[in-house]
């Protein structure tokens, strides 16, 4: 019986997520979907991992929603780590309320919002964990700094791609965090413009392209699940 229980713990999964969503203007199409999306990915996500005979101890679930720290009076909003489904409903209130606002030029503060996730108070607890970063976005990104002289643009961001890049493979951990590279799983539904296709050199990255210019017309989050539960 000892030896069924430390198996069973052996495969366990302490799994924590942070949906990263676009929040601006041009994102009203699409973003009381993704907020579907958002709110219902837990239970599908559970059900995945039951298919495939993987079991979950703990999920949590965080939503940072970005857009202009040039234009936006509230570029960056950023909830705690919910547990699930105890927290359901603050998880549920904190994604009820975004709003599709603002956002000035076309290019958003995307990559700032990949490295506030990834200096997240992450888990540590568990046999097995997953880090995983899924973001929603309908437009590229402005080059880390671009908005560095804007008065509430955050401190301690990387300097360009390339340091970021740093952060997301475990080679720069001069920044606080418990972040931790292999257990890190990046998805990303966004159009096929800079720097979404460059990230493609970066280790456990999958993006679902859209057509540039068109949107993001399509999330299809079950693709995205079947990716974190066959990586798992």
């Amino acid at each position: 019986m000892e030896d069924m229980v430390n198996a069973q713990e052996m495969g366990n999964y302490n799994v924590d997520i942070a949906l990263v969503i676009d929040g601006t203007a041009s994102m009203r199409p699409i973003i009381e979907e993704v907020k579907r999306n958002a709110l219902s990915f837990n239970e599908k996500f559970l059900a995945a991992m039951e298919r495939e005979g993987k079991s979950v101890s703990e999920v949590r679930v965080k939503v940072i929603v970005f857009r202009d720290f040039a234009c936006d009076s509230k570029p960056l909003e950023e909830s705690e780590f919910f547990k699930l489904p105890e927290d359901n409903e603050r998880f549920h209130a904190f994604v009820s309320g975004i709003e599709a606002i603002g956002g000035g030029d076309v290019p958003e503060n995307a990559l700032e919002a990949i490295a506030t996730a990834i200096k997240s108070d992450w888990t540590t607890g568990g046999r097995k964990r997953r880090h995983a970063v899924l973001l929603f976005t309908d437009a590229p990104a402005l080059a880390l700094g671009d908005r560095a002289d804007s008065p509430n643009y955050p401190q301690g961001m990387p300097k360009d791609l390339a340091e970021l890049g740093d952060w997301w493979e475990g080679n720069d951990q001069s920044f606080e965090s418990t972040y931790q590279s292999n257990a890190g799983r990046l998805v990303v539904f966004a159009p096929n413009a800079y720097p979404w296709e460059d990230l493609q050199t970066w280790n456990r990255y999958w993006p679902a392209f859209s057509k540039a210019g068109s949107g993001l017309e399509d999330v299809d989050i079950q693709a995205a699940i079947d990716l974190l539960v066959g990586s798992c």
